[in-house]
């Protein structure tokens, strides 16, 4: 006599087939569980290793002299690593990072010495350092903000570029740069290049900034040479920000930063007052990245209009052995009939030679103001240089 309905089926932990598949399942599950255990045992050993390791190696000793400089790009600082390894230690610098870098990594006879170049920010620079059989450890450097104006210009001395090679590099990018705009169709050219002192604006920007990523398409430039940028600083990170051009007479002081002193614009006159040095009235003296300026006095209105060219030398881009200028005419005519003007590129014979002579640029001429070179590329004759 049956105590349940007919067909019904036994409960699962009863049930003969339930009971079966289960045990197979464990069976199965049971190398994947030895497994991740011993995945387990062997990490928990791997970790003692290194934290006992790590007790048994050695704490690094080094110092730093001085432990704070000038934030001017130029100032450096030793770090004396004492270790009896042959193995040179890793350095990095990390932190406030704009401009500062590793100089030099020297064997003396206690150990290595380091030598680094502070940046242009105020702040803590931090570098890591790491030498064999050492627990790693962090030098600190602390950068203090510099209102330094060696040639009382107005120009800082951490806007100037203490290393010949960003000079070098300053100087390839900018007359690339105004030389790649001639050759790219005016509809093509970013539309503030509207007259001279535009584009030695951009050219002077752009010179400045970081080559890397995408920056060629962010200015629409079809192609970018493989030449290093300037490392001492890069548009915009600088003290200034992106006001790179000074407006206003007199030596820097560090109110400037924030009272309108430095600007985004300045136009050719402005340029030629505040932003650069004079070389000499001998076309000869002038190097590529230099500036000619001319002032083209009005006599019917009383004003004078300044207007500057780009001493390119010889081109990278077109090159045929001879010197070249790049400039912007500007806008040309008024009223119904101004057009917008053009780029031009004459060589230097065809600019000595100009039909008009207050457009040459020579000695005899007064509308030439001559040779003018960047502030940040003027250095004093006792700086040593890299």
């Amino acid at each position: 006599m049956g105590s349940g309905k007919a067909g019904a089926r036994l409960p699962l932990h009863n049930n003969p087939e339930w009971v079966y598949n289960r045990l197979s399942l464990i069976r199965a599950r049971k190398p994947i569980l030895l497994g991740i255990l011993l995945i387990a045992t062997l990490s928990c050993a791997a970790l003692a290793y290194l934290r006992v390791n790590d007790k048994n190696s050695l704490a690094l000793d080094f110092s730093v002299e001085p432990s704070t400089l000038p934030a001017d790009g130029a100032a450096s600082a030793t770090i004396f690593i004492r270790t009896r390894d042959d193995g040179a230690p890793s350095v990095a610098v990390s932190g406030n990072r704009n401009g500062a870098v590793i100089r030099a990594i020297e064997r003396v006879p206690d150990g290595w010495k380091v030598r680094v170049r502070s940046g242009v920010l105020p702040g803590v620079l931090t570098v890591r350092l790491q030498a064999p059989g050492h627990r790693a450890a962090s030098a600190h450097l602390t950068l203090i903000s510099d209102s330094n104006d060696s040639f009382g210009d107005g120009t800082p001395d951490f806007l100037r570029l203490h290393a010949r090679r960003d000079r070098e590099s300053f100087r390839r990018w900018f007359v690339w740069l105004a030389e790649a705009e001639y050759f790219e169709p005016p509809e093509a050219r970013p539309t503030e290049i509207d007259d001279c002192a535009a584009l030695v604006r951009f050219a002077y920007r752009e010179a400045l900034s970081n080559h890397e990523g995408g920056w060629a398409d962010s200015i629409a430039l079809p192609q970018s040479p493989a030449m290093e940028s300037v490392t001492q600083y890069q548009y915009p990170s600088t003290p200034l920000g992106a006001a790179l051009f000074r407006v206003k007479p007199g030596p820097y002081r560090a109110e400037d930063n924030a009272d309108g002193t430095f600007l985004q614009f300045a136009d050719a006159k402005t340029i030629w007052r505040f932003n650069t040095h004079p070389v000499g009235r001998d076309l000869a003296l002038a190097q590529p990245g230099d500036l000619l300026v001319f002032r083209q006095p009005h006599s019917e209105s009383g004003h004078e209009t300044f207007h500057v060219m780009i001493y390119v030398g010889h081109s990278v881009i077109r090159p045929d052995g001879r010197s070249y200028l790049v400039y912007h005419t500007g806008p040309v005519g008024s009223g119904a009939a101004a057009t917008p003007g053009e780029m031009r590129r004459p060589t230097v014979e065809d600019l000595l030679r100009f039909p008009q002579p207050e457009w040459r640029p020579v000695a005899s001429n007064p509308a030439f103001l001559g040779v003018m070179r960047w502030n940040i590329l003027r250095r004093s004759s006792g700086e040593p240089d890299e």
